[in-house]
């Protein structure tokens, strides 16, 4: 019997994560008790620090980083690190540390990104140089059309079709992705990168606060299916703090492709078991469309800021693109002397986030199916342009497009990898909305994505549904290069916010000489080319009176807000040592040794 009462699922998810927070604070013994998402093995080197008092009353750590010389990764579960970290310990390269832990972090953090989704993945080879992106993005069936859901009076389709249920799924790409880049540029055998995600399976995923507060919000999406709700909730309620969930369906699945390979998800047992399924709830999957699914091995964009130069994912994901044209239009600024968190350093990024996202409304699409203006984009001159519309004195309410054509001439999850020859490895992957579609294959424990939510229903938009096509993404993996050595590799989840989130650590790390974990740390704000600025809590009321009196409209978040992302970062210093930095607004944590 599932309980229809949310009040009542509510207070009872609030009691028992309050009391987790309690017992775990406090201690029977009056020591410190140690962090609830610190590994469970080889975690000798991941700091245990009391909570942090942050100002709107949450307790969080924000020791999340770590160093070694060896080799650093950073995910949004510890456990999912620390699996990267056994693979470079057992002689494996960057890039099976990296596929090691996007399978590990499917199970640890579900509903975040998994088989059922997609991603990018971009790598730097020490030794050449060579830096390659692969593009994994799920893309629409072969029966998607722009006319496929009906649009209510505001454009939007009906039934929420495009978010949530079989008909917002697109063909997963995830399992193409990983298994691509360790046949091409891996060492180790599928066995063994694919053995730690199989285990956490089997014994289960502890439940942290996070993970039972997600559940608790997207209640409503995963109650109505049988298949979502026997995995997520207990006895029709979510999931307590410090519980496990077992995934025995996962777990086989996982065993499967091991075995198998890509032909297990996309020709074989698992491929019948999504189609079965698309067939019985009217879904529009079918073999075909998973038998010609294709990984594209795209080139990076590139820029460069403030003489760093910046490597970040191109169309089909907007993310590299935007990134490296907000980066150039705020390099018109004089941020450091401006200061951090001050009026006038955050007025700029507003107005500059509103230039891009006006920008990346009008021009952006597949570009296997249109023209995108990307050198355009990308220009200084046309930044400079830009630059020059920015009113210090007077927030623009609702930004117009620019127009990058002249200068044409010429979510979600991240983790972030470097080993001790300094190949780096960004890797962002999804299911778009957490939990995805809602919907979980029967006896695979495959929960499937919502991309076809990415696309702009309906007909005429660059961005629109067509057989085939890959929607706009905003995922930002992200390498800088400094003096052509490497620097820093960066990704976040978190839809639209991600690219500001992105572009505000690497300003931190080169404009205010932050460490990695600090420049993570720091407040965030974010806006759209209209409507609120979004702020985290921690920037002062003095602050916030001086951007209204601009005339931004500002909305409070909390002082650590899952809104704003959640950043994974390693930087590599001169003398070779890695610092990893992780989010404290999720359940991330870098390991290194």
């Amino acid at each position: 019997m599932y309980i229809a009462n949310k009040t009542k699922i509510v207070v009872m998810v609030v009691i028992a994560v309050l009391s987790f927070v309690l017992l775990n604070v406090s201690g029977c013994t009056g020591k410190r008790s140690e962090p609830a998402n610190k590994p469970q093995s080889g975690a000798a080197s991941v700091p245990a620090a009391a909570p942090e008092q942050s100002k709107d009353g949450a307790e969080l750590r924000l020791d999340r980083d770590d160093k070694g010389y060896n080799g650093v990764v950073s995910a949004a579960r510890p456990e999912a690190s620390q699996v990267g970290i056994d693979i470079l310990k057992r002689g494996g390269n960057a890039i099976d540390a990296a596929v090691a832990t996007g399978f590990a972090l499917g199970v640890l953090e579900p509903y975040a990104s998994g088989l059922g989704g997609g991603g990018f993945m971009l790598i730097r080879f020490a030794r050449t140089g060579e830096v390659i992106m692969l593009d994994f993005r799920e893309t629409a069936p072969g029966k998607a059309a722009p006319d496929m859901y009906k649009l209510d009076k505001n454009g939007n389709p009906m039934g929420k079709e495009n978010t949530v249920g079989i008909k917002a799924v697109a063909v997963p790409g995830e399992v193409a992705g990983l298994l691509t880049a360790l046949e091409k540029y891996g060492t180790m055998k599928r066995e063994e990168v694919l053995k730690p995600a199989i285990e956490w399976a089997e014994k289960g995923a502890p439940v942290t606060p996070v993970f039972a507060e997600t559940v608790n919000e997207q209640y409503d999406k995963i109650e109505p299916f049988e298949q979502t709700r026997a995995i997520f909730l207990k006895g029709g309620l979510p999931y307590e703090p410090g519980d496990k969930i077992i995934m025995s369906d996962l777990a086989r699945s996982l065993r499967l492709i091991a075995q198998q390979g890509k032909d297990a998800f996309y020709k074989g047992a698992i491929a019948r078991a999504i189609v079965a399924e698309m067939e019985r709830q009217g879904g529009l999957i079918t073999m075909k469309d998973l038998a010609n699914y294709k990984v594209i091995m795209r080139k990076p964009v590139t820029g460069t800021y403030r003489g760093y130069e910046i490597i970040s994912a191109p169309p089909v994901s907007t993310g590299g693109t935007h990134l490296i044209q907000l980066l150039n239009i705020v390099e018109n600024a004089d941020l450091k002397h401006m200061g951090f968190n001050t009026v006038d350093s955050w007025h700029v990024w507003a107005e500059a986030m509103k230039m891009v996202f006006a920008d990346r409304t009008k021009y952006m699409g597949d570009p296997d199916y249109g023209k995108v203006p990307l050198r355009g984009l990308l220009s200084k001159e046309y930044a400079r342009q830009q630059f020059n519309r920015i009113d210090m004195a007077k927030a623009t309410a609702n930004v117009t497009e620019g127009d990058p054509w002249k200068y044409e001439s010429g979510s979600t999850t991240h983790y972030s990898v470097m080993d001790k020859e300094g190949n780096m490895v960004a890797v962002t992957k999804t299911l778009n909305h957490f939990f995805g579609s809602g919907v979980v294959v029967p006896g695979t424990g495959i929960l499937l994505n919502n991309e076809m939510a990415d696309f702009t229903a309906g007909k005429g938009a660059t961005n629109n549904i067509g057989p085939g096509k890959r929607p706009l993404s905003s995922m930002t993996p992200t390498l800088v290069l400094k003096d052509g050595k490497p620097f820093l590799t960066v990704g976040s989840p978190g839809a639209d916010r991600i690219i500001a989130a992105v572009a505000l650590v690497i300003s931190n790390v080169i404009d205010h000489g932050m460490d990695i974990q600090e420049a993570i740390n720091a407040p965030r704000l974010f806006t759209l080319q209209s409507g609120s600025l979004f702020i985290e809590n921690r920037i002062s009321g003095e602050v916030r009176e001086g951007l209204r009196s601009r005339g931004q409209k500002i909305s409070v978040k909390k002082d650590y807000d899952l809104y704003f992302g959640g950043v994974q970062g390693v930087i590599r210093n001169e003398q070779g040592e890695l610092h990893g930095g992780a989010d404290p607004r999720r359940d991330g944590q870098a390991v290194a040794y």
